[in-house]
């Protein structure tokens, strides 16, 4: 018998674990840099270190996000709030049946995630995030680490408009320019 997740025909809005402001704590230690790319590097060389790294991230990531292993993480732009929990899938902004008290339309008893990810995004001073258009889910990246992918600067493209990785969300508390 699989898990209550399992059996869902939709994800379960996810509320996160961890609170906002120290996932962007963690994500700053995890930042890009040198010694990292060549842990990813060293890491894909190996492909049972990258399944066993993956699945630790998937593990790390699920229980504290509710991870769905897109491979295309936008979390550092959504108040780490996975916009994949929603039932819909919707990677820019809640539907039109979000309700009035922030309830998901598909799961009235769940709040909606991106309810979750804007109050998540603005108490810790990354609302400005929000504004990046995330492009469609490549599924064929399903399943892979995307730490992997982001230090070894393969998620640029992963929001219209970022063409270098220091347009990339923020992550310190520092506002970022935003052409209006």
């Amino acid at each position: 018998m699989g898990s209550d997740r399992a059996e869902q025909a939709h994800p379960l809005p996810w509320q996160p674990r961890l609170p906002a402001r120290a996932a962007y704590a963690l994500h700053a230690v995890l930042r890009v840099n040198t010694p990292y790319k060549r842990l990813a590097e060293a890491i894909e060389a190996h492909p049972r270190a990258e399944r066993w790294f993956t699945a630790g991230e998937q593990v790390v990531k699920e229980r504290l996000f509710g991870c769905q292993m897109c491979g295309q993480c936008a979390l550092p732009a959504t108040g780490y709030a996975c916009p994949m929990s929603c039932p819909k899938q919707l990677r820019n902004g809640p539907c039109g049946g979000v309700s009035a008290t922030g309830q998901c339309e598909v799961y009235p008893d769940r709040r909606c995630v991106w309810v979750t990810a804007f109050e998540r995004a603005e108490e810790s001073g990354h609302g400005y995030d929000l504004d990046l258009l995330q492009r469609p889910v490549d599924y064929r990246q399903t399943g892979h680490s995307s730490w992997l992918n982001y230090w070894q600067g393969r998620d640029v493209s992963l929001w219209a408009g970022v063409t270098s990785p220091a347009d990339r969300p923020a992550l310190t508390v520092q506002a970022r320019a935003v052409s209006r």
